[in-house]
């Protein structure tokens, strides 16, 4: 225990602490430096752990734009190959509904490839939007952000291709139909006249015939009932109305499901018109306009195929 001294004037003055106590002193102040450097390194730990976790993330990430751009190229195959078969199928003439509908299923499936991949694409896009935005994480973001934009626009021009292809698949297949029905014997009303060797009576058909340059089959023909139709050689005619005053009538021809209706109709007016896809000439005059009746001729070529006028096919 230390002792006081006294001052001059009867006071205390406190002495110099010991040696023991100023070592004291010194560990405190060691023991705080060792707690803030524990502090310091336990800090760099878990940033280390952190940004660890942040770089394990990011390579799974990347993993996963690795696939999504495997799955791009699978589908930019899978198109490729659909296109191909599509552009062999379009040269084909005989074209089917079954194959058509083949077209239309991979189209359909390659349309779902799209949707997963679009599907794919939003959920990568969630998930790095949920990261830290540190540099690292905001470069590779981007960086697949670019890639799978750029994928998303190939698939998109693949899905375009085969959709047109598809779409020009069902046209051409229309296109063929038009052209079978087109090829049985359709009617085209034609104004130019057949010849200037028009019969006007039986005698000056019976010239006709004996040259040999047509068929002609006369007939004589009474109005019917409603709908009602008779044959003159391999077409089929109603009687419609007739002006036995004024020598007119009107009638309906027809060829298979085709007909065509002429009005106004005079004595001995040629009427023609092309059968067919060949535009076969046939012509049809009528002498004779009585009442409900009428008598006349059909014309038609002898020889049907050389009698041709101007095949037309479609493009």
């Amino acid at each position: 225990m230390s002792s006081l001294k006294p001052k001059e004037g009867g006071s205390y003055v406190t002495p110099p602490p010991s040696p023991p106590q100023r070592m004291t002193g010194v560990a405190i102040a060691l023991a705080v430096i060792v707690i803030a450097i524990g502090a310091v390194a336990y800090s760099e730990y878990s940033t280390k752990s952190s940004l660890e976790t942040r770089i394990a993330s990011l390579e799974e990430q990347i993993l996963q734009i690795q696939q999504v751009k495997q799955d791009v190229h699978k589908l930019q195959g899978s198109a490729d190959a659909v296109s191909s078969d599509i552009q062999v199928v379009t040269k084909r003439i005989g074209l089917t509904n079954d194959e058509l509908n083949q077209s239309r299923q991979v189209a359909e499936k390659l349309r779902q490839e799209q949707d997963r991949l679009s599907a794919a694409k939003e959920q990568l896009a969630k998930e790095l939007e949920t990261k830290a935005n540190s540099t690292d994480v905001v470069a590779a973001r981007e960086e697949a952000a670019t890639k799978v934009a750029e994928a998303q626009k190939v698939a998109d021009t693949k899905i375009g291709t085969v959709s047109n292809d598809v779409k020009t698949v069902a046209t051409n297949l229309e296109t063929t139909k038009q052209d079978l029905a087109a090829s049985r014997r359709d009617l085209v009303d034609v104004k130019t006249a057949l010849s200037d060797q028009i019969a006007h009576n039986s005698s000056e058909l019976s010239d006709l015939k004996r040259k040999g340059e047509r068929d002609y089959t006369e007939f004589d023909i009474a109005k019917g009932k409603k709908g009602e139709m008779k044959r003159v050689a391999d077409i089929l005619l109603a009687l419609t109305d007739t002006d036995a005053k004024k020598n007119k009538y009107a009638l309906m021809i027809q060829v298979d499901d085709n007909k065509l209706e002429k009005k106004d109709l005079v004595v001995n007016q040629p009427v023609q018109f092309l059968v067919g896809r060949d535009k076969l000439r046939y012509e049809l005059v009528v002498n004779v306009v009585d009442k409900d009746r009428i008598r006349g001729y059909l014309s038609a070529p002898k020889d049907k195929s050389l009698a041709a006028e101007r095949p037309q096919f479609r493009d």
